[in-house]
Order: structure tokens, then sequence, then C-alpha cells
């Protein structure tokens, strides 16, 4: 099923674990992308100095982490890339998910041109290791931008769900997987924020 408002109007820890092995899919232009998502981050902006809303810092930016929960935070990162994270918590509280790698669903062929910008070169063994994994490479595989900032993840274009089948996709068999915790990547600014636990990963078990 879709995840619905009061998915994500909770602690922001337990959504962050809870989002993995969920199915990210965005319809663009007749497209119907999907990804299942393999590696997250909390971000919890009263606390933690490694958040852009940090002790409730409002900017322009970050406005639409104060508002309701299920929404699409996107930024700019670098001059190249855009990441992609999910307001959580009650309204007025900046917190937020990043979502920083996925595995493909669907068509990939699709996620592979958003991606790779066409075939050149097509599959090779470095493309198919590092294709989704980072928040940048996601973000251009599902053909997210500033136009999705602020959208409404319960909504019918961008949403998360339990199964490819909820956005009309075959469905896919699920095998139990377990969760991988550990400090975030890249905030070496952020103090004692540097060691919080608030990065996990998906990887499946062994049957």
């Amino acid at each position: 099923m879709k995840l619905d408002r009061a998915f994500y109007e909770r602690d922001t820890v337990t959504v962050a674990r809870e989002l993995l092995g969920k199915y990210l899919v965005h319809r663009l232009e007749g497209e119907t992308l999907c990804v299942r998502l393999t590696e997250t981050e909390a971000y919890v902006g009263p606390i933690d100095k490694a958040c852009h809303a940090y002790n409730y810092r409002r900017t322009k930016r970050t406005s639409v982490m104060f508002g309701p929960p299920g929404h699409a935070y996107i930024y700019f990162i670098y001059g190249m890339y855009y990441c992609l994270n999910i307001v959580t918590e009650p309204e007025g509280e900046p917190c937020a998910v990043l979502l920083r790698g996925a595995a493909p669903a669907g068509d990939e062929s699709a996620l592979f041109r958003h991606r790779f910008g066409g075939s050149a070169g097509g599959w090779t063994a470095y493309r198919r290791k590092n294709f989704l994994n980072g928040p940048g490479k996601l973000t251009l595989a599902m053909g997210l931008t500033a136009a999705q900032n602020g959208l409404d993840l319960c909504g019918q274009t961008l949403f998360l769900c339990d199964d490819p089948a909820d956005a009309g996709l075959p469905s896919v068999p699920q095998r139990p997987f377990h969760i991988g915790t550990g400090p975030r990547i890249g905030i070496d600014y952020a103090e004692e924020a540097v060691d919080f636990p608030w990065r996990f990963t998906l990887a499946e078990d062994e049957i």
C-alpha cells in the first residue's frame, strides 16, 4: 500500500529505518520510474548540527521542512546534484530523512536513460556497481529536480509504497533483510552530530 501521512508523522530515526525496502515511485511524462530504497539518513533539526534547520533555523531553502510531514525536500549540492529528503514529524518540527541509495525496480532502461543521459557505452560493470549508490545518482535516475521540491508524497506523482504493484507495476517477491547502522556521511563539520548512528543500510539475507 502507499505510505500515508501518519507513516511520516513520527520519530525521524524510526522513519529512516522503516523506509528501507520501500519503493519510491515517480510518474514523469508518461513513465513510471521506481526504485527500492537501500540507504537512508535521519536529520533531526532541533538537536542535529548536521541538519540544515539545526536549532529551528528557518530559511527560504529549509521552509518546506517546517511544513506538514510527507513532503519532498529537494536541494542542490556541489553545483551538480539534487538530493531528495522526506519531511517527517509534526508540522513545525524541521526534520527529514535523506534518501542516499537504492536498487532498480520497474523499468530499468528508463532509470538508465535518466541516470546516464542515453545509452552510450551501455551497461558496464562500473555503471552497474555505481548506478544508484548515492543521493545525487538516485535523483538523476528518478528524474527529480528542484521542480519537485515541496511536492506532497501522499499524492499520485511522487510517492512511496510497500510494493511496485501499488503503482501498477509488476509485484516483486520480498526477501528478508537486515539493517546496518552507522554514522552519516560527509558531515565532518557537525561536531558531536558526526557520531550519531543515524545512517541505515539494507542488506538482503542469504537464503
